[in-house]
């Protein structure tokens, strides 16, 4: 048996005050021994500081607390950093794990989380206000979660691009575009406005 969790809390102790945890799932498994039938959960939790950072992790156990508390500890060690334009993502990707397809995309400042179940967990844990998602395939969350995660990793901005062609900003999408990011020397920091004309220019396009 199999719950799904909505919602977010964070902690109150320790290094939990600075993250947000989310539920995502909790399913209940039996093993059939001599003696009967002996139970355990398996929890699957995604963490984010809801600045960019989110991390997802499965703990298991005989009671449902521990095996939340596990799967927060896996999720905390396994946080990846993800490319923002303010409040959106730099530019579309899509992403296939196992028979999971998903597709993100960029939105205009307002537009709010217009996703669902397990990746809306990851997208919000992660700090970000204003996308477009697609998910098809498989509904099984694991899945979904490794995918929106591994997507959320193939993001770059333009500035990252680049410095990975060892260009200036404005080289890469020219003098208005790279005014309305704040061009900077190449390998500072650029800020870059949020909206549908970053992202289309963020993938070296």
């Amino acid at each position: 048996m199999s719950r799904n969790y909505g919602g977010g809390r964070y902690g109150d102790r320790g290094e939990r005050s600075e993250l947000a945890d989310r539920v995502v799932r909790v399913n209940r498994v039996a093993k059939v021994v001599k003696g009967g039938r002996k139970f355990s959960f398996s929890a699957l939790i995604v963490v984010g500081d809801m600045n960019g950072r989110v991390g997802a992790g499965i703990g298991k156990a005989r009671e449902v607390t521990e095996a939340i508390r596990k799967g927060m500890e896996v999720a905390k060690r396994s946080m990846i950093t993800v490319p923002m334009v303010g409040t959106t993502i730099p530019h579309a990707v899509e992403y296939k794990w196992g028979a999971a397809r998903i597709m993100l995309k960029p939105a205009a400042p307002g537009t709010g989380v217009i996703s669902g179940g397990a990746m809306r967990a990851v997208i919000e844990t992660a700090g970000i206000k204003d996308i477009l998602t697609k998910s098809h395939g498989t509904n099984n969350p694991i899945n979904t979660v490794r995918a929106t995660l591994a997507a959320l990793q193939q993001l770059k901005t333009a500035q990252q691009v680049a410095d990975l062609r060892g260009k200036d900003l404005e080289q890469m999408v020219g003098k208005r575009l790279a005014a309305a990011y704040g061009a900077t020397p190449r390998g500072a920091e650029a800020v870059a406005p949020a909206g549908p004309a970053g992202g289309a220019d963020a993938g070296g396009r």
